[in-house]
């Protein structure tokens, strides 16, 4: 039997809390802990189960023995619907049993199921929300603990508890850690980076009107709304508003609110408690709460169901969340950055879409042009989609030909930039290291479709209003029937509008008759002061 000291069981807790405080893996601590303990109690073995929420089933995590050999325990202990009645009360009163208590019945005899009486002592470890687990202190061959013992190992329990509380912020931590990176890695993957941090690729030329407001909007903390097709590089934007923010040194996180299933949305982006509804198994941070202090990107926040709608807007004005089943809100500081390629604004006339979330995600919008619009871009888009391709695929780095870039010039694009990144990965690994084969990797050969007609860049532009009405007629006979380049718009857009009686989206609308995007179209007839209202009578 080990031989006791004597000394003052203030101490020796004293000694415990400090081995709890030290280590974050509860292992560790129940290690270094039943050695500390080992002069003081006839201890064979401790023994760590965590009670698993929302279920009847005890995980063991740790094992501290300090006298040699295992003490083995089943890879689960699941308690029968039975005797957990007697068991969930015993936890919830907490106390060290010794087999007088029948909820601790079932905790003895996984543990030490021919141990004498008094021979292993078992307690209820608690935390703020309710119980954690279970100690089991399993007694050395033929020794038995006394009434001191038993008073002993009941003040064990309280650093025990916090030692597994410890644990389990330190695993979902570290998780936490592992996914951001991975998701860091994965998006310098797509974009072809070393560093997310890398100049934006066209910020000085085809984007220099967005980087401009991206500038002007990035050291504020109102909500912004990027707006343009798909593939037009919208997360991209989104990050250099991050980066330049006062926000940079906190997360970025990025929500595809079209790929969150509907009865998952309230979770997804508010988190839940344990056991808030069925698969809850423990508390679940939302993506608000983990962007917290950082930038939270709400990607086509258009596809968000109408009840969510509500809920994300209450959040916008009151800075508070709640989770799924919790009691208490749960201030955010977080900036908001959505992103669509639908019409928002048409959605609210269809009340798809809430018009009160509009006008408070809608306070700084920015509209990307489609790759047709910066055709002059694509030399260095295609030298950075060449150099990601050759770093991704293995391959030697490679430069486009001339030919090569007026293929691509020629081409129309309605896939936009991320359409342009697969087909230089495609043909990069169909050249083989030998050059970009971007004929084949148009389509085989097949005759590049007509280039869209390029729309006015100057979307920002103020028209003035003198040139809103046609001028009086000039003295003298005209020359021509020349008129002003704003009335002529004008006019071209309303004969659209009456061809189509005032609709502007869809295969048969005034956006598509005139080969621009509809947000153009709008933005166009707000500056022109056109109503497409009466085109619909």
């Amino acid at each position: 039997m080990t031989r006791r000291t004597a000394v003052p069981a203030n101490e020796v807790i004293a000694a415990v809390w400090r081995e709890s405080c030290r280590h974050l893996d509860v292992a560790a601590a129940a290690e270094a802990i039943a050695a500390t303990l080992l002069p003081h109690l006839p201890i064979a073995a401790l023994h760590v189960l965590r009670l698993v929420p929302g279920t009847r089933s005890f995980e063991p995590l740790a094992v501290g023995l300090p006298a040699g050999g295992p003490v083995g325990l089943p890879a689960t202990l699941d308690i029968p619907a039975g005797p957990w009645r007697r068991s969930a009360t015993w936890l919830r009163s907490g106390g060290v049993a010794d087999g007088d208590d029948d909820g601790a019945g079932p905790f003895l005899e996984a543990v030490a199921p021919a141990a004498p009486p008094r021979g292993v002592l078992v307690g209820a470890l608690r935390g703020a929300d309710g119980p954690l687990g279970v100690l089991a202190v399993v007694a050395e061959a033929r020794a038995t603990f006394s009434a001191d013992d038993q008073a002993l190992v009941e003040r064990l329990l309280e650093p025990f508890a916090v030692a597994l509380e410890n644990d389990a912020r330190f695993h979902e931590l570290r998780a936490l850690r592992q996914a951001a990176e991975a998701d860091r890695q994965s998006l310098l993957s797509r974009l072809g980076r070393q560093e997310i941090a890398e100049d934006v690729v066209g910020a000085r030329t085809g984007l220099r009107h967005v980087m401009e407001r991206v500038e002007l909007v990035a050291r504020s903390d109102v909500p912004v709304l990027i707006l343009g097709e798909t593939g037009t590089g919208k997360e991209v934007v989104s990050r250099a508003i991050h980066t330049r923010s006062k926000r940079a040194d906190g997360p970025f996180i990025r929500v595809n609110c079209g790929a969150i299933p509907a009865e998952l949305v309230d979770s997804q982006l508010f988190g839940h408690e344990k056991g808030s509804f069925t698969g809850a198994s423990e508390q679940h941070q939302g993506w608000f709460e983990r962007a917290d202090r950082g930038t939270l990107f709400l990607d086509e926040i258009g596809e968000l169901p109408l009840p969510a709608q509500v809920r994300l807007l209450r959040v916008l004005q009151d800075h508070q969340i709640e989770r799924v089943g919790g009691r208490a809100p749960v201030r955010v500081d977080v900036r908001i950055v959505a992103a669509t390629h639908r019409d928002l604004a048409g959605m609210v006339q269809d009340r798809s879409f809430r018009e009160d979330l509009w006008y408070r995600i809608n306070v700084f919008p920015i509209l990307l042009p489609t790759l047709r619009e910066r055709l002059e871009d694509i030399p260095a888009l295609v030298r950075h989609f060449a150099h990601r391709a050759a770093v991704r695929f293995g391959l030697p780095g490679v430069e486009p030909t001339a030919a090569d870039l007026r293929l691509l010039g020629e081409y129309s694009w309605p896939g936009n930039i991320r359409e342009l990144g697969a087909v230089i990965d495609r043909a990069a690994i169909l050249g083989g290291g030998r050059g970009l084969d971007v004929a084949t990797a148009l389509g085989l050969g097949r005759r590049p479709a007509p280039v869209m007609p390029v729309t006015d860049p100057t979307l920002y532009e103020v028209v003035p209003e003198g040139s809103l009405t046609e001028p009086a007629p000039a003295a003298g006979p005209p020359a021509t029937d020349i008129v002003p380049l704003a009335v002529a718009m004008r006019r071209h857009i309303e004969r659209a509008l009456a061809a189509t009686r005032g609709r502007i989206e869809g295969p048969r609308g005034a956006a598509a008759l005139l080969h621009i995007n509809p947000h153009t179209l709008r933005a166009r007839m707000r500056k022109l002061g056109i109503d497409a209202g009466r085109f619909r009578e």
